[in-house]
């Protein structure tokens, strides 16, 4: 087995235990099981791709809603487009949960790998929140699939090309086709566009 794999499983299992211990009024009505919590972690399908993100950023999707949950400072500088920021410090505060079971959204935490989104969304989970997801690979994989986008090999499928030719695009369209170089070994990382949306106050209902 993959020992990274392993790493965030024991990780997710020790959050997920954790969670049994959050004080019931900081709990949401329909709270998940801890059985159905630990199903639910061993599930894929809350992953969402680089790829995923970057396609509904693009196409200005309605129902997606970006958090990220690194500190202030770290957001501050660097974030993706309309990014809310609820560090998860703070998740379980009444104001950072007013971005959470919005009606007809889907809420995708990302921080710089996956440690922390994991977490994240394990905590809101717990809590009874749905349509919640992460980001695989988090803001490391975003600029090496999306802003620095590797050309695949000449005998690679035709499919492997055409997700490197959207990520080049894709890139363009973050960037505006500027890059900067860093250290001495010539690599280059792209100036991501950053536009910081205004926190509203959401929606009444839930998921």
């Amino acid at each position: 087995m993959n020992k990274n794999y392993l790493f965030l499983t024991i990780l997710m299992l020790l959050l997920a235990v954790g969670t049994f211990f959050i004080p019931k009024k900081q709990l949401v009505k329909h709270e998940r099981s801890p059985e159905k919590l630990l199903m639910d972690i061993t599930q894929p399908s809350r992953y969402v791709t680089t790829d995923q993100v970057a396609k509904m950023i693009i196409e200005q999707d309605p129902t997606l809603e970006l958090i990220d949950v690194r500190p202030a400072d770290e957001y501050n500088k660097f974030t993706l487009p309309d990014a809310v920021n609820v560090p998860l410090k703070d998740i379980l505060t009444p104001e950072s949960q007013d971005n959470l079971g919005i009606e007809d959204m889907n809420a995708v935490f990302f921080s710089n790998d996956d440690i922390m989104a994991d977490q994240a969304w394990v905590i809101s989970r717990r809590m009874g929140y749905k349509n919640i997801y992460v980001m695989k690979g988090g803001l490391n994989c975003w600029i090496e699939t999306i802003i620095n986008p590797v050309e695949p090999p000449e005998t690679a499928p035709e499919t492997a090309f055409e997700t490197y030719h959207f990520r080049k695009a894709a890139g363009i369209y973050f960037t505006g086709g500027n890059t900067v170089q860093t250290g001495d070994t010539g690599t280059k990382k792209a100036k991501v566009k950053v536009r910081r949306k205004k926190k509203e106050k959401a929606a009444s209902g839930g998921c």
